[in-house]
């Protein structure tokens, strides 16, 4: 476990569990207060990952907004900005993504063995292609961002990506935003999908805190107990 990072989720989700609605429009359960702290939670990190999927569908920068931060930051010698990191097993990541385009911090891609290669050729030094094994292993991910001096990483989805890192046990805070509404659309996507969870009604998590932020509530929990 001391081979890894920290790994902190992060998630904002309605009160049954959607993460967005089926619309063209993302929908936004966050409120401006929130997405301050989430910038600042950030800006404590050393890396941001999301999956491909949202890569796709989002196109987000993942950067730091505050200009503050960023000075922050670089004044204890780190870059204004997060290391992107992104996991595709498909190879589907489009070059002109904003995710490769903006910030100057690395932007590092984990693909199987049978990936990685064409994915490289394709995005032309925009990002750099990690080999992280047939299949695709989250220990392998996290053992290189380690190697690499990442201590603390930052999680935003999606629920494929939420689902991989909980069901693997690779989580060490969740901090979880539930927005004061329900979407109730059975084809909208969910904060997690199906699977097998060691944060089982036998092995709860601990509920470390719960903050207001206007009518959302921030609820952070430890799944297996507090780690450095």
């Amino acid at each position: 476990m001391g081979d890894r990072p920290y790994v902190l989720l992060s998630c904002a989700m309605s009160v049954d569990g959607y993460i967005d609605d089926a619309a063209p429009e993302r929908l936004r359960l966050s409120s401006a207060a929130d997405f301050d702290r989430v910038d600042a939670v950030r800006a404590g990190c050393d890396a941001i990952l999301v999956g491909a999927g949202t890569v796709r569908a989002d196109d987000p920068k993942l950067l730091i907004r505050s200009q503050a931060r960023r000075e922050r930051r670089a004044s204890r010698g780190l870059p204004p900005d997060l290391t992107k990191v992104t996991l595709t097993w498909s190879g589907d990541l489009d070059p002109r993504a904003r995710f490769f385009t903006t910030g100057e911090s690395p932007k590092l891609v984990y693909a199987p063995s049978g990936t990685a290669t064409g994915l490289a050729e394709r995005l032309g030094g925009l990002g750099e292609v990690v080999d992280a094994g047939e299949p695709l292993e989250l220990a392998t991910v996290l053992a290189d961002l380690s190697a690499r001096g990442v201590r603390r990483l930052m999680v935003e989805g999606g629920g494929a990506i939420h689902t991989l890192f909980l069901t693997s046990g690779l989580v060490d805070e969740l901090q979880l935003v539930v927005a004061p509404f329900l979407v109730g659309d059975p084809s909208a996507p969910r904060f997690v999908r199906s699977g097998v969870f060691p944060q089982s009604p036998e092995r709860p998590m601990r509920l470390a805190e719960i903050t207001r932020i206007g009518d959302l509530a921030l609820l952070r929990y430890l799944p297996g107990g507090e780690r450095g």
